[in-house]
């Protein structure tokens, strides 16, 4: 008990030198403040606007036996973000038959794991203090959620709570759960048993959606009708937290303490397994932090991770083509990353995953399983993961280096090698989802070149907002301030104008299509716009580096 009030005042102790860290330097706080701005704007909005309607109560619809229908609406939004925890839990799982979870910094390895204390009290400690960035990254989106959602739901304190508890005990639990599962294949070398039982579950979920579908006469209907009967709350984890989350429909909050119980009946049965079975656990951690704290650096500008670290094989023999020389060595660069991250650098593995979910949402979509809605949805999604990839574009670190200014090329021919290979994926990946999709669902043909300019828009366009400040501006803290405002007037100025001119054209015309042209014409002069203002950047690079 000493030890871990020890460990509990060495925190102490850290927290008091960052609060002094803030006092010294209030700056640090600005893009806190600006988040909670944000979401008491959008509370100011939304109770504005509530005291401006009055509300009338709705009676549940009633079939001709008068019988209360199935309110589909509800059932699907309970079902999807079921769905997506069930998808999020079995994905962390099967990450757990990969590489191990630490709950550690590299300076409490080379502190703590070397100091008289218990490897039990040091476990057991940091195995409960990791609730503390759950619980805040909880109630950091239930607070951002119920700005947006409070005209639904009222805002009381116990309906915080009780989403809160929901939102942060789902995250929490997953971690001692992935240390279990490789303590326990450390211990007995079962890893393979526990990869096939994930996999043997992911198939039974998957079939508890697709055959209610397939049996019902609108598969969109049928679904959701299992995950989100109030029987699935039993659960474990997802149904527990859907349970205590329930409290805002119920009201019930014996109900909700009940799965509450049950997460702390099941955290502590985890605790004794992994106390029982962890034996020596330092060694097996290592790699786990060394891995993490990589990517924190990676994160902070500090260190570039190696290229091994997402790869899905570093150990390929590569046999590469002549690419010349001059400005085509960035493009021979990137070319070989792309072939050790992937069985093939123009066309992997997660870009046919993506190409066979559009593929069958097409082919649901042309049976009338569900709406071209969905498919539309599903491009629209497309869109936004290539603009955050081009924001979290990993090497443009490299523009400041030796190499990329002294290559006698020109600036133009330098930034169009770098990027040649973006383009060339984005290209084959838009062109292999699209035709089939538009060729199976009886889509307008316009679709398939307007989805492949608004696609290599939209990641130019996340690509200027990333590589601009990294090459224009010296100071960590200068581009960190001035990213977010360059975000916020590309999206106030340049996205909030194309979507307004895409909602335009669908209320006109009633079709997808149009919306889709004039979201690409919008967006088009902003990737001009930042484009150029990129190629200005890169040729006042060399002399501020000189």
């Amino acid at each position: 008990m000493n030890e871990i009030r020890l460990l509990l005042r060495k925190d102490i102790l850290i927290l008091i030198n960052n609060i002094k860290l803030i006092i010294r330097n209030p700056l640090r706080l600005l893009p806190y403040a600006g988040i909670a701005g944000y979401i008491f704007f959008m509370y100011y909005l939304r109770l504005k606007s509530r005291g401006n309607d009055t509300p009338t109560p709705e009676m549940p619809a009633l079939d001709v036996n008068g019988i209360p229908e199935v309110n589909f609406a509800m059932q699907n939004v309970i079902g999807g973000v079921t769905i997506l925890a069930l998808v999020v839990l079995i994905y962390q799982l099967y990450s757990a038959t990969k590489k191990n979870v630490s709950f550690f910094k590299m300076a409490d390895v080379n502190l703590l794991f070397t100091a008289p204390v218990k490897p039990e009290n040091i476990l057991i400690y940091y195995m409960a203090r990791s609730i503390l960035p759950s619980l805040g990254g909880a109630i950091i989106f239930v607070a951002y959620g119920a700005s947006q959602a409070i005209d639904t739901f009222d805002t009381t304190i116990p309906n915080f709570i009780f989403l809160i508890l929901a939102f942060a005990l789902f995250f929490f639990i997953v971690s001692p759960i992935k240390f279990l599962v490789y303590t326990l294949n450390s211990k007995y070398d079962v890893m393979e048993y526990i990869r096939t039982g994930i996999i043997v579950l992911a198939v039974l979920l998957a079939g508890m959606i697709i055959i209610p579908g397939l049996m019902s006469g609108k598969f969109w209907q049928g679904m959701f009708s299992w995950v989100s009967s109030p029987w699935f709350d039993f659960f474990p984890i997802v149904g527990w937290s859907r349970g205590i989350g329930s409290y805002l429909i119920h009201g019930n909050a014996i109900i909700s303490i009940g799965f509450i119980l049950l997460y702390a009946v099941s955290y502590f049965v985890i605790l004794k397994l992994v106390i029982r079975f962890s034996g020596y656990y330092y060694e097996d951690v290592l790699e786990a932090t060394k891995s993490n704290e990589e990517k924190l650096e990676k994160v902070k500008g500090k260190k570039q991770v190696g290229e091994s670290s997402y790869s899905l094989n570093t150990k390929k023999k590569l046999a590469l083509p002549d690419f010349g020389t001059g400005a085509k060595a960035f493009y021979w660069r990137n070319y070989v990353h792309s072939s050790r991250q992937d069985f093939h650098p123009l066309f992997g593995l997660y870009s046919l995953i993506m190409v066979g979910i559009g593929i069958v949402l097409s082919v649901l979509s042309l049976f009338q399983w569900f709406s071209h809605y969905f498919l539309y949805g599903y491009l629209l999604i497309m869109l936004f993961l290539y603009f955050f990839g081009g924001i979290g574009r990993a090497n443009v670190g490299d523009l400041k280096k030796p190499f990329f200014i002294l290559i006698p090329a020109s600036w133009t021919s330098k930034f169009w090698n770098m990027i040649k290979l973006d383009i060339l994926q984005i290209t084959l990946f838009c062109l292999a989802l699209i035709i089939p999709s538009v060729l199976i669902a009886g889509l307008n043909f316009y679709i398939i070149p307007l989805f492949l300019f608004a696609t290599i828009e939209i990641y130019l366009v996340g690509f200027g907002i990333n590589i601009i400040p990294q090459i224009a501006l010296d100071e960590g803290w200068d581009r960190k301030l001035i990213k977010p405002f360059m975000i916020g007037g590309i999206v106030l100025f340049g996205f909030v104008p194309a979507f307004a001119f895409s909602v335009v054209a669908f209320i006109m015309s009633k079709q997808f299509v149009w919306a889709l042209f004039g979201g690409t014409f919008g967006m088009f002069f902003v990737a001009a716009i930042l484009m150029h203002v990129t190629l200005d950047v890169l040729k006042r690079l060399e002399f501020k580096e000189v």
